[in-house]
């Protein structure tokens, strides 16, 4: 089992949801962020003042997945989050060591 993470635009969120839903992806977890790689922020005019934006909003998505389903999924955020554009985001994997879901006590990837 591997988990994924990826952070991404947040306008890309639903796209990125319904691929991964589409390929079999039967749940994930979404938390709002902010933070910054190579745009290093940006400036922004707000009633006549220029302040600088350091930390972009950006949406960090997890993913627990079966290895058989790893690179599809990945192949998947990739193809669904691109704009071609600085700051597309990232995508890491992890090793998943165990997982367990509470309500029925399944364990490894029947509980995915």
């Amino acid at each position: 089992m591997k988990l994924i993470t990826a952070v991404i635009n947040p306008f890309k969120l639903d796209e990125v949801r319904e691929a991964l839903s589409a390929i079999g992806v039967r749940g994930i977890t979404v938390t709002e962020v902010k933070g910054f790689g190579r745009q290093k922020g940006h400036t922004e005019l707000y009633r006549g003042a220029e302040y600088a934006v350091d930390f972009l909003p950006k949406v960090k998505l997890e993913a627990a997945v079966a290895d058989e389903l790893l690179d599809k999924a990945i192949e998947t955020i990739e193809t669904s989050a691109y704009t071609g554009k600085i700051g597309d985001g990232k995508i890491f994997e992890f090793n998943l060591e165990q997982a367990v879901r509470i309500r029925t006590g399944e364990s490894g990837p029947e509980a995915l």
